[in-house]
């Protein structure tokens, strides 16, 4: 299955919405018709039932979950004079996450996705860690900044240096990259996880697509013009896109993600960039399902 670890939480837009970058790609995995499972800790309050529902309607495997009797986290998204969040999340569900089981989901091997608020905060963080860490399948980080969020970055670094050390596809924004390395630029980052034996580098630029970058070469692929609504969620569906693709074309082990070309990781970045577009032109994370677009 593709497992995507981490955060369930609330985007008010400002009623309540489902939302949280983990939980995001678990839906977005499962309405392109991927095996898809949730792992991280959910509110057993209005809106974390509201979040349940979400998940277990859009046909997301909820075995390896868990719930907590503590508040959602809620993020208060403002989209003038420009984009920005505001977050409320002290003592909040989704950093109780204890220690994680997936045999509910089978044998496996399984893709294994965190990033985003999951990768730092709580047990949570420590749960997500130690799980990355005895993987054996394929594994994809999307540390997704959250700048204001993050109040102890020497923390931070040192959980995303053990899901580095592990990771075999990462997902980065450009301004992602210059948060985290800020002593150089987003294509020298890029270009450094490479080096340092991350296999495939999704460098995501906005209106301007995408670029892959492996040990073979670069693919740039373009975004197509689309009329922007939202721009929440396209990031976490382009993750989902990349690793339903990777999961159908048979790589769930890293040993076999080397053997893909330049033309597959064209064909897989053009579906990413198409439906992320779809999610943006919608309001809220609203990832397309796969009747949508033209496989």
């Amino acid at each position: 299955m593709i497992v995507s670890c981490g955060e369930a939480l609330v985007d008010l837009v400002p009623d309540p919405v489902p939302g949280g970058g983990p939980m995001n790609v678990a839906v977005a995995a499962a309405r392109l018709d991927a095996p898809s499972a949730f792992v991280g800790c959910v509110s057993t309050d209005a809106n974390g039932e509201l979040i349940w529902r979400h998940l277990v309607s859009n046909g997301v495997d909820v075995r390896a979950a868990q719930r907590a009797d503590a508040p959602t986290a809620r993020a208060i998204i403002e989209h003038t004079p420009r984009l920005a969040f505001r977050f409320e999340g002290l003592g909040t569900a989704d950093t109780m996450l204890d220690s994680v089981d997936l045999a509910p989901l089978g044998g496996g091997p399984h893709i294994l996705h965190g990033g985003t608020l999951g990768l730092f905060r709580g047990r949570t963080a420590e749960s997500l860690a130690g799980l990355v860490e005895r993987h054996d399948g394929l594994v994809s980080l999307d540390p997704n900044i959250r700048p204001q969020i993050i109040d102890d970055p020497v923390a931070w670094h040192g959980y995303h240096e053990r899901w580095l050390a592990r990771t075999d596809v990462y997902k980065a924004s450009d301004e992602d990259l210059e948060w985290i390395w800020s002593d150089r630029s987003a294509e020298s980052s890029a270009a450094w996880l490479v080096d340092a034996g991350v296999t495939a580098v999704v460098l995501t630029r906005g209106a301007d697509g995408l670029t892959i970058l492996t040990a073979d070469g670069e693919v740039t692929v373009p975004a197509p013009a689309t009329s922007v609504v939202d721009t929440v969620g396209a990031g976490d569906t382009i993750v989902a896109t990349m690793l339903t693709s990777l999961f159908e074309h048979g790589v769930t082990e890293a040993g076999s993600l080397s053997e893909l070309g330049h033309a597959e990781w064209e064909r897989f970045g053009r579906r990413a960039v198409v439906a992320a577009a779809v999610t943006c032109s919608r309001p809220g994370a609203d990832p397309p399902r796969r009747a949508e677009l033209d496989w």
